[in-house]
C-alpha cells in the first residue's frame, strides 16, 4: 500500500503550487505508517465502580485490587464513586454514572432492596452489571464476584463447635441487619450450631460493620453475660472492638471469632492474640475486573462466582502472613517495572518524534527552495501585471477627477438654478399676495369669500417663507450672507417679538411670558438674522404646546458673564431621541403631534447662529416639553471689522413686521360659523368622517362638505378609530400622510372589522405614484384622489359611493335577506349578514330573543348593530326579525297542517291572539283566511 501510494503522488501531475503540500503530507504519512501498524490499538471502555463505604480497610483492599488487574488494561477508563453507607446516595451515584453512558457497572450495595431497582434499570438499558460482595435482591445482573458468606458463617460456627467442643455460651455481633453478607453469615452460623443444643446464642448486637458501633453495643451488655465463652462478629474491625471492650472492662476474655483475613486487619489480631482466628473474606477486586473484562470482550462467564475461603488462627497465621507480605512484594515489583516500561516507552516516543522533525525539516527545507525559486518566477510575472493595472488606475483616476469636475460644474448650475427659480418665485408671489391683501381689506365680502381667502393668503405666506429659507441657505453656502451686527438691547428686541404672539397666546390660554434679571443686556448681533431664529423657535413652540400651556424666554448671562444665554421653553409634545439627534439636519422631516416640519427652520437657525459665533441646543423629553438654548458671546472680540456696522439698521421695524407676517401665519386659524343658508341637520341623511392632520385642508373640505353632510373631524389614526368605531359613519375621506397610523393602516383595518367593513372608504393623498395607488385598492379602498384636487371631483366621488351603496341595500331588502348571495358585496359584509341571518333564523321560536342577545353573540354593541344592519340592510333590527318569523308563519301556514296556536309558539309569538294580531296588521288577513286562500 505504501509503494502504491508513492508511485501514485510521484505520477500525479499538478501546478506548482499544489505540490509542496501533497509531498508533504504523502512524506509525514509513509513515516507514521509504520508506528501506526506496529502498535494494535486496544478498544476504549468506560467501568463504573459504585462502593457502598469505604471507611474500613477490606474496601479499601477490593479498591486497590482494582486498580492493580486496571494496570494491565490501560485503555479503559474507570469511574469511581462511594456513599459512606448511604443507600439513597449510592442510588443517586448510580444514576450519575448511566448518564455519563458506561459500558459496564460494578457495584457493591449497601443493602439489597433500596438498591434493586437502579440495578434493574441499568441491566434493562443493557449495561452489564456486576455484583461484588454484597448480592441484590433481584437475578437481573450480569454476574456475582464474592465470597460465599453462608459458608464462611457456617465455617465459623463449626470452628466455634470445635473449640468449645459443643457447649457454650455465645454473643454474635452482626452488620447491618438489610444487608445479604449479615443476613447469610448469620444463617450460615446459626445452621452450623443448630445440631449442638449445649451451644446457644445469648445475645445479636447490630454493630453495622463498624468498630465503634459494635464497641458501643457491646459495652452495654457485656457485663450482663460474663459466663460469655464465644463472640462471633461479622467482621475483624468489630472483633477488634469486642477485644477492646474486654480488655478495658476486666472481664474475662472469651474467645474472639472476625471474618475479612486481611493481612492488616484479621491476620495481625491473630497473631497479636488479642482474636482467635478469623475467616479469610477475599475481597474480589482483581476478580471482578477480570470477568468485566471478559464480558466486554464478549467472552462466556459464569453467573456466580464464588472466591475460596480458610479459617485463619494461631496454626497458620504466620504462614498466611508470610505469603500476603510476598504477594505485596511482587506487585510492587510489577508496579515497578511498569513504571520503568511507561519511562522507556516515553523515551522512544520522544526520539523518534525527534527523528521525524529533523527528517521532515530537511524535507521542508529542499521544498521551501524550491518554492523560493518558483515564487520568485511568478512574482516577476506578477510585477509586470501590476504595473500594467496601476497605469490602468491612473487613466481611470483622471478620468473620474474630470467627470468630478463635470458634476461638481453640473450641481452647482442645478444649484443656481434652483436658486434663481427660488428668487423668480417672490415676484409672483407678491403679485398674489398684495391683490389679496386688498380683497381681504374689502368690507363687502362674505364671510365664506373671506375664509376662501384667508386661506389662500395664508399658504402664500407659507411658500413666501420657504422661499426665504431656500434663499439664505444659499447665500450661506456659498458664503454670500454676510453678519452686519450692530449693539443692541437683546431684552428690548426680544420683547418686541413677544409681542407678535401675545394675540395668539391670549385666544389659546397659553402663558407666554419673558423672565429675566436683566435691566439691560447689549449684544452685538444681526437682528435681520437673529430675529427670524427667534420667530422660528417661538413659532414651533407655539405649534407644539396644546392650549392652556406655557411658553417662557428666560434670558441671563452665564456666569463667567462672557456669554448672553436664550432659553426658549415650552411644556408641548416633546421629540424623540431620534427627532433630538436629527432636529438641526438640513430637511429633516419629524413628525411630532400633528405637524410635519420643512426640515429648514431649524437647520437654518443652526447657521444663522454660527454666523454670530454662537451655539443652539435642544433638549426634549416625549410629552413633557422642549427647552431650546442660545448661547451668544458678549462684546465685540470675536466678530471681524466687516461684520459690524455703527448702529442698529433702520429698517428694524419693517422688518420685524415682515417677519411677524410670515412667521405668524400658521398659527392663525379660523373656525366655520354655521350660517342660515346651511341645510339643518335634519336634512343630512349621511356622516362623513375627514381624517387629515392639516387644519387649513381639514376645515376647507368641512366648509366644503358640511351643506350636505353631517362632519366628523380626526387629526390623528389613533382619534380616527375612535370616531369611526364610536359613529359607524356613511363614508370615510382619510389622507394618506398622518400621525400614528396612517391612511393605508387605517384602511386595512375600517375594512377587516365588522363594524366598519362596510363603510367606503376615499383616500386623499399627495402620492401620486401608481405603485401607491395600487396599494390602497390592495387595501381595499373605494376611491383614491391625488392631491391637489378638484373640489367637484371629490363631492361627485363621494355622492357616487352613498348612491352606489343605496342601490345595493335595496338589492338586498327587496324581500327577506335569508338567502342572501351576491359577489358585489364585500367578505366582510357578507360573512356579518350571514351570521346575522343565521342567528336570527335559529332562535326564531325563542320568545326571550333580543337585540341584546344578537349583539352580546357577535361582539359589538347596540348603536352598532342597528347603524350596521341599516346601512347593509336598510332595515331596523326589530324590524327584520318580526318580518322574519311573519315570513316563516306564512311558509308553515301554507305548507304545514300545524295548528295556528303551534305556529304561533314555533315563530317566537307568546299567544295565538298575539300572532294573529301581528299577522293581521302586517299582513292584512288573519293567518286563517291566510290559509284558507
Amino acid at each position: 500500500m505504501v509503494r502504491s501510494l508513492t508511485k501514485r503522488l510521484l505520477l500525479t501531475r499538478l501546478p506548482g503550487p499544489c505540490i509542496a503540500p501533497l509531498l508533504v503530507s504523502g512524506l509525514l504519512l509513509l513515516l507514521l505508517l509504520p508506528a501506526c501498524t506496529g502498535q494494535k490499538k486496544q478498544a476504549a471502555y468506560t467501568i463504573g465502580f459504585s462502593q457502598c463505604i469505604e471507611s474500613d480497610a477490606w474496601r479499601r483492599t477490593m479498591l486497590e485490587g482494582m486498580k492493580k488487574e486496571l494496570a494491565f488494561h490501560p485503555g479503559v477508563q474507570f469511574i469511581y464513586r462511594q456513599a459512606n453507607g448511604n443507600s439513597q446516595q449510592q442510588e443517586a451515584q448510580v444514576k450519575e454514572l448511566l448518564q455519563k453512558h458506561i459500558d459496564l457497572l460494578i457495584i457493591s450495595p449497601n443493602e439489597a432492596a433500596p438498591l434493586t431497582p437502579v440495578v434493574e434499570e441499568a441491566f434493562r438499558k443493557g449495561i452489564p452489571v456486576i455484583v461484588v460482595d454484597r448480592k441484590i435482591a433481584t437475578p437481573l445482573y450480569t454476574a456475582y464476584v464474592g465470597g460465599d458468606n453462608y459458608e464462611i458463617g457456617k465455617m465459623a460456627g463449626q470452628y466455634a463447635v470445635n473449640l468449645l467442643n459443643g457447649k457454650g455460651k455465645i454473643i454474635e455481633i452482626t452488620g447491618l441487619p438489610k444487608s445479604s453478607p449479615a443476613i447469610e453469615r448469620r444463617q450460615g452460623f446459626a445452621d452450623a450450631i443448630k445440631n449442638y443444643p449445649g451451644l446457644q446464642i445469648i445475645r445479636q448486637v447490630n454493630g453495622e460493620w463498624l468498630q465503634q458501633t459494635a464497641q458501643q453495643e457491646l459495652a452495654k451488655i457485656a457485663p450482663q453475660y460474663p459466663d460469655v465463652n464465644l463472640v462471633f462478629a461479622h467482621n475483624d474491625m468489630m472483633s477488634l472492638g469486642t477485644y477492646e471492650v474486654y480488655k478495658n472492662s476486666g472481664l474475662t476474655k472469651p474467645y474472639i471469632i472476625g471474618v475479612d483475613g486481611l493481612p492488616a486487619t484479621g491476620m495481625k489480631f491473630v497473631a497479636g492474640k488479642m482474636t482467635t482466628a478469623t475467616m479469610l473474606y477475599p475481597t474480589g477486586g482483581e476478580e471482578a475486573i477480570r470477568i468485566a473484562m471478559k464480558i466486554l470482550n464478549k467472552e462466556n462467564v459464569a453467573k456466580e462466582n464464588l472466591l475460596q475461603t480458610t479459617v485463619i488462627d494461631s496454626t497458620n497465621v504466620r504462614i498466611m502472613q508470610l505469603q500476603a507480605a510476598k504477594t505485596a512484594s511482587q506487585q510492587q515489583q510489577i508496579e515497578r517495572q511498569q513504571s520503568m516500561l511507561k519511562e522507556q516507552q516515553r523515551i522512544y516516543n520522544n526520539q523518534r518524534t525527534l527523528v521525524y522533525i529533523l527528517v521532515l525539516s530537511l524535507i521542508l527545507s529542499l521544498i521551501l527552495g524550491g518554492l523560493a525559486f518558483y515564487s520568485l518566477r511568478e512574482n516577476r510575472k506578477i510585477s509586470k501585471k501590476l504595473q500594467a493595472q496601476n497605469q490602468e488606475i491612473l487613466d481611470h483616476q483622471a478620468q473620474l477627477v474630470a467627470m468630478s469636475e463635470k458634476a461638481k460644474a453640473a450641481n452647482e448650475a442645478k444649484v443656481n438654478f434652483f436658486t434663481n427659480i427660488s428668487h423668480e418665485f417672490r415676484t409672483p408671489l407678491t403679485l398674489i399676495l398684495g391683490p389679496m391683501e386688498e380683497l381681504l381689506a374689502n368690507s363687502k365680502n362674505s364671510y365664506h369669500t373671506n375664509q376662501t381667502l384667508g386661506l389662500i393668503q395664508k399658504n402664500v405666506i407659507r411658500l413666501l417663507r420657504l422661499v426665504n429659507q431656500l434663499m439664505d441657505f444659499r447665500k450661506i453656502e456659498v458664503d454670500k450672507m454676510k453678519l452686519r451686527a450692530a449693539e443692541t438691547d437683546l431684552i428690548t428686541f426680544t420683547a418686541e417679538i413677544i409681542q407678535s404672539y401675545k394675540s395668539i397666546a391670549q385666544k389659546r390660554n397659553i402663558d407666554l411670558r419673558l423672565i429675566t434679571k436683566e435691566r439691560q443686556l447689549l449684544v452685538w448681533m444681526d437682528i435681520t438674522m437673529l430675529d427670524k431664529v427667534i420667530f422660528n423657535l417661538l413659532s414651533n413652540a407655539f405649534k407644539f404646546t396644546k392650549d392652556n400651556g406655557y411658553v417662557h424666554i428666560y434670558i441671563s448671562k452665564n456666569e463667567p458673564g462672557s456669554q448672553a444665554i436664550m432659553k426658549i421653553e415650552d411644556n408641548g409634545v416633546g421629540m424623540s431621541k431620534d427627532a433630538i439627534d436629527h432636529a438641526f439636519d438640513v430637511f429633516y422631516q419629524g413628525e411630532y403631534e400633528n405637524y410635519k416640519g420643512s426640515g429648514l427652520g431649524l437647520a437654518l437657525s443652526k447657521e444663522l447662529i454660527g454666523l454670530h459665533k454662537g451655539t443652539i441646543t435642544v433638549s426634549s423629553e416625549k410629552w413633557k416639553g422642549t427647552r431650546f438654548e442660545i448661547s451668544l458671546p458678549l462684546g465685540n472680540a470675536h466678530l471681524e471689522k466687516d461684520e459690524m456696522t455703527e448702529s442698529v439698521q433702520e429698517s428694524s421695524q419693517a422688518v420685524l413686521y415682515e417677519h411677524e407676517k410670515i412667521y405668524t401665519a400658521d398659527l392663525k386659524t379660523e373656525t366655520s360659523i354655521k350660517t342660515e343658508t346651511e341645510e339643518s341637520p335634519a336634512e343630512k341623511t349621511h356622516t362623513v368622517l375627514i381624517i387629515e392632520d392639516n387644519a387649513d385642508l381639514r376645515q376647507f373640505l368641512v366648509n366644503k362638505l358640511s351643506g350636505q353632510y353631517e362632519i366628523l373631524e380626526a387629526d390623528n389614526g389613533q382619534y380616527a378609530l375612535q370616531q369611526a368605531f364610536d359613529y359607524v359613519p356613511d363614508l370615510i375621506i382619510c389622507d394618506v400622510v398622518i400621525p400614528g397610523k396612517d391612511g393605508m393602516a387605517l384602511t386595512h383595518i375600517f375594512k377587516n372589522d365588522v363594524r366598519t367593513s362596510h363603510i367606503p372608504v376615499v383616500l386623499l393623498t399627495a402620492k401620486t405614484a401608481m405603485e401607491q395607488q395600487i396599494e390602497g385598492m390592495k387595501n381595499r379602498a373605494d376611491a383614491y384622489i391625488t392631491k391637489p384636487f378638484n373640489v367637484l371631483l371629490l363631492q361627485q366621488t363621494i355622492k357616487s359611493l352613498l348612491d352606489n351603496r343605496a342601490r345595493l341595500k335595496e338589492h338586498f331588502t327587496g324581500e327577506l335577506p335569508t338567502g342572501l348571495k351576491t359577489q358585489t358585496i364585500s367578505k366582510p359584509d357578507r360573512k356579518f349578514i350571514n351570521e346575522f341571518s343565521a342567528l336570527v333564523e335559529s332562535n326564531l321560536s325563542n320568545e326571550d330573543f333580543t337585540v341584546e342577545t344578537i349583539c352580546k353573540h357577535i361582539g359589538i354593541s347596540r348603536v352598532q348593530l342597528y347603524r350596521k344592519v341599516k346601512a347593509l340592510l336598510n332595515v331596523n333590527v326589530n324590524d327584520y326579525i318580526l318580518n322574519t318569523r311573519l315570513q316563516k308563519a306564512k311558509y308553515f301556514l301554507k305548507n304545514e297542517d300545524t295548528p295556528i296556536g303551534e305556529i304561533a309558539s314555533k315563530t317566537g309569538f307568546s299567544s295565538s291572539a298575539y300572532f294573529s294580531s301581528v299577522f293581521k296588521t302586517k299582513v292584512g288577513i288573519t293567518p286563517k283566511e291566510y290559509r284558507e286562500k
